[in-house]
């Protein structure tokens, strides 16, 4: 087979194939569970195969009980107990087998999963909802595990069950087999017919969907619980989540309407099986030349054909798992399908950190005319060890510009170079490593201060974390607290200001030392002490580096080495503070 047509294959896997492709198969461990799985089937029958003999033994003799073969009859006892053991210690070691398999995979997927998010640019995390990513990394993960986990040792299970039972029937009476082959042919057809129909596969997508879409706006309700508050409106004022509680409900009141009858008739259906043992036992046993041995059989089929429902409605179930593991599958691959930035074919590491932007055009929407591009034609160049300040109206183009140099997006024309190598030629680890990104927006993890500080530095030790938090201006509050760096953030109550997760964030800068610094709007949110404390913060951090500063406020960037002012993604002016406010234009009105 060709290489492409391996490739072709490999992308055409869907459901059960591709989810163990994802995951990383544990092989091994599935095969075992689901050997294990067959031996309990088969160990599970046992009890039932010595019902069957003592019961011949029973009316083979009942003219004269005496002939009973008493030690035949322990034996066959001892046989069920022995069978049933067995069948239920090789159950637990099969389901053993299959969750540790499903928890390494469940692992693995997720840690797959999380590494190709964060290679992935910023205009996906921007341009989709957290609950939609949150859901398909919990929810639609989860499904794996119980898939594996249950599914499958099940799966195995009910097919050797099934197997073996008819092989039983089959060997005994063909025609009494054939009536519960038939009955139960018929329950699944018409359950099945529904499962795996368009109209099905429909409304499965349409509910997978619905569940996205509510949870992405139960987490914006969330979010927005303070302007909720603060305005005393209640839940159906949040327009978009009340929808979407309505469309979950309409959603999943049409599958149980879809599937109501096919339901009914197929557990009416199942549970019939007796219902026609009994007229066509009755029509054979008018037939039989050994009226002793038939009952025996007959009997043996009435007891054990209704055993033939517990299987059935276990295979009926992994249908339905199976179209949720599609279902799910395809959201994952969806992410995981989702080009990260290319790594180059010769990565090259700059000598210097000076950086241009040469004829850089950008929009978010790849089919946007040039006209409309969010930025248009930027040139500058900002050299280490000097300030570049980025200001100008809300909208203008400044997080944009700024969010371009470690490549959360890619410039539609145009370059981009650190140091003379364009960024493009940079792997992507070292890219990250040169640039330090304080946002306007903190974000700090649940996890205690020195960790928050700390973040990505593996090697890091507490008295480097000290020292970042002290040139950081915020080691004398953390100190204030009740387990100074070992406090969990958000913990017992604790929670900090703007301005002080402010200053841990460039803590974290402080601590990661990258050459490159962006500072996009630090001081936005903070009061005039935090400012100061800020501002004396970002004077220790910016030494010898090269600063790119968004900032409205004029104050914290007159003193900068060049002031870049952006007008509806152009450049509209360069200077310095003093040149600018001596030049007529936009700056003099910011």
């Amino acid at each position: 087979m060709s290489t492409t047509n391996k490739i072709k294959n490999k992308k055409n896997k869907k459901g059960i194939a591709r989810l163990l492709e994802i995951a990383g198969q544990k092989k091994s461990l599935l095969i075992l569970s689901g050997t294990l799985a067959s031996v309990s089937a088969a160990a599970m029958l046992v009890p039932y195969l010595s019902v069957y003999k003592i019961l011949e033994e029973l009316l083979q003799n009942a003219a004269d009980i005496t002939h009973i073969n008493a030690v035949l009859m322990k034996s066959w006892a001892w046989i069920a107990l022995i069978g049933l053991a067995v069948g239920l210690v090789t159950l637990y070691a099969s389901l053993m087998a299959s969750h540790v398999a499903a928890f390494n995979i469940l692992y693995g997927l997720r840690i797959k999963i999380s590494e190709h998010i964060a290679k992935l640019p910023l205009g996906f995390i921007t341009s989709s909802s957290t609950g939609a990513i949150k859901k398909t990394m919990e929810q639609n993960v989860e499904k794996v595990e119980t898939f594996v986990a249950h599914t499958i040792p099940d799966f195995v299970g009910v097919i050797a069950s099934l197997v073996l039972m008819f092989a039983v029937f089959f060997s005994l009476n063909v025609w009494l087999a054939l009536v519960c082959l038939v009955v139960i042919g018929v329950s699944l057809y018409l359950q099945f017919s529904i499962f795996f129909g368009k109209e099905a596969e429909k409304i499965v997508k349409t509910y997978y969907d619905t569940q996205e879409s509510l949870s992405a706006s139960a987490v914006e309700y969330v979010r927005g619980m303070p302007v909720v508050k603060i305005f005393s409106q209640s839940v159906n004022s949040f327009k978009d989540f009340t929808k979407q509680i309505k469309n979950y409900k309409t959603t999943a009141l049409k599958i149980c309407d879809l599937y109501e009858k096919p339901m009914m008739r197929f557990v009416v259906g199942l549970n019939s099986v007796v219902t026609f043992i009994l007229p066509f036992g009755i029509l054979l046993f008018n037939h039989s030349v050994s009226a002793v041995s038939f009952a025996v059989v007959w009997l043996f089929f009435i007891i054990m054909s209704p055993g033939l429902a517990s299987p059935v409605f276990k295979l009926m179930y992994l249908g339905s798992s199976t179209k949720e593991i599609d279902e799910g599958v395809q959201r994952i691959d969806k992410i995981l399908n989702i080009k990260t930035n290319p790594e180059p074919s010769n990565p090259q590491i700059p000598n210097s950190y000076d950086i241009k932007f040469q004829d850089v055009c950008f929009s978010y929407d790849p089919d946007a005319d040039k006209e409309n591009y969010t930025l248009q034609n930027i040139n500058f160049t900002a050299e280490k060890g000097k300030i570049t300040a980025l200001v100008g109206a809300s909208g203008s183009g400044k997080s944009t510009l700024a969010s371009l140099i470690p490549r959360f997006y890619d410039v539609n024309t145009g370059a981009i170079l650190i140091g003379g190598v364009n960024i493009k030629d940079i792997a992507n680890a070292e890219l990250m490593n040169m640039v330090s990104f304080v946002f306007q927006d903190t974000f700090l993890f649940f996890d205690t201060i020195a960790e928050n500080i700390s973040a990505g530095q593996s090697t890091a030790n507490i008295e480097r974390i000290i020292a970042s938090a002290k040139k950081a201006q915020c080691h004398d509050f953390i100190m204030s607290l009740p387990d100074g760096y070992q406090t969990r953030i958000g913990d017992k109550g604790i929670n900090l200001s703007g301005g002080e997760r402010q200053r841990i964030c460039l803590a974290r800068a402080v601590m990661k030392n990258a050459p490159i610094l962006v500072l996009d709007e630090a001081t936005a949110f903070a009061d005039t002490e935090n400012e100061q404390l800020i501002q004396k913060a970002i004077n220790n951090l910016v030494k010898d580096k090269t600063v790119i500063m968004i900032a409205h406020r004029l104050s914290t960037i007159k003193n900068a080495d060049k002031i870049i002012v952006l007008n509806k993604g152009m450049i509209a002016q360069t200077g310095t503070h003093s040149s600018l406010l001596q030049t007529e234009g936009i700056y003099n009105n910011i």
